[in-house]
């Protein structure tokens, strides 16, 4: 049987114990189609030029063993380093974390044409932008692009609405509105005052219509090559609506409903075409009750080791199935 070498993109410098990267990674060597795993971090300095687009011919890598985990002073990913060509290897996995620029993913674009990149570059760059939720108005709650101080109000006019940044994330800058008054986060704004502030500035957001039963939290749906292999509930913290577990919010294992499998069932051709294997569906409860699509993430997607855990299956080890019979489907059509 063929094996292949695979090299994963990186950055440890937040990484904690419950980081998905040392269980997928681990996952991956076991895999009987794995030759070597070899990890490269951003945050090595000696990596400096290679993802800063300067230098694609070498890289320092970290390979792999069984005993890979987490250690608390970044020593798994920043000793034992050896030099490596990124243009050596089969699969190409991006575990950076959010968000990406634009002329880095051209740079693997253009880097690594003959490999498999997970997920693809310039996918990454287009889904990450919350703008991408237009194309699916149906899954949605009602949504605008506001890129005006005219769309915001005209929008608002219509029932209280939330403002997201085109291109944050983890529930940064979002704004909601309701009659005259906006709340940054927990700090509350006069309306007029801060579209006063937004008159002599450039802004994207997506607007969208604020939901009722957003207190009944926002379901992380994980998904890979077309199969849903688990999903979680972030709930928010007290006298918040924000349910980001990055802003206090809450996880709890979960399942899919109907309505959801379906959203997913819409999408994942679109995101298929595009090279997207791995992501995450964030659903919310729309005011008739039944969820809709709230947004879609395509970079690094986490949370898949402890869904496993709590269901006791091997949700890790079947993302990784998943990921390889991608891989063979590519190269088979190469």
């Amino acid at each position: 049987m063929k094996q292949y070498k695979v090299l994963i993109l990186t950055d440890h410098t937040n990484h904690s114990s419950q980081n998905s990267l040392y269980s997928l990674a681990t996952a991956m060597l076991q895999h009987e189609l794995s030759q070597q795993v070899d990890i490269a971090s951003r945050a090595n300095l000696d990596n400096s030029a290679f993802f800063k687009g300067q230098d694609p011919s070498k890289i320092q890598v970290r390979t792999i063993d069984a005993h890979f985990k987490f250690t608390a002073n970044g020593a798994s990913l920043s000793t034992d380093l050896k030099s490596a060509n990124p243009a050596d290897y089969d699969l190409i996995w991006l575990r950076l974390p959010p968000p990406l620029s634009k002329d880095f993913l051209d740079f693997i674009q253009a880097q690594f044409q003959s490999q498999v990149v997970i997920n693809n570059p310039s996918a990454i760059y287009e889904t990450g932008s919350k703008e991408f939720l237009i194309r699916f108005p149906e899954l949605c709650p009602p949504l605008k692009i506001c890129r005006t101080v005219a769309d915001i109000i005209s929008f608002k006019n219509q029932f209280p609405i939330v403002l997201k940044p085109f291109r944050e994330y983890g529930g940064k800058g979002i704004v909601k509105i309701d009659g005259n008054k906006a709340w940054l986060g927990p700090q509350q704004l006069d309306l007029a005052d801060f579209l006063k502030d937004l008159e002599n500035q450039e802004f994207q957001y997506l607007g969208v219509k604020y939901l009722k039963n957003v207190g009944q939290g926002d379901k992380r749906i994980v998904v890979v090559n077309g199969k849903i292999l688990g999903a979680s509930l972030r709930l928010p913290p007290e006298d918040s609506w924000i349910c980001n577990v990055a802003m206090g919010g809450s996880s709890h294992i979960s399942e899919p409903e109907e309505a959801e499998k379906e959203i997913i069932k819409a999408i994942d051709p679109v995101l298929s075409k595009m090279g997207i294997v791995m992501y995450g569906v964030d659903t919310l409860v729309g005011d008739d009750g039944k969820r809709v699509l709230s947004e879609i993430n395509t970079t690094s997607i986490g949370g898949l080791p402890q869904i496993a855990a709590l269901k006791k299956r091997p949700l890790v080890e079947e993302a990784i199935d998943l990921i390889w019979n991608y891989f063979l489907a590519k190269k088979q059509a190469q």
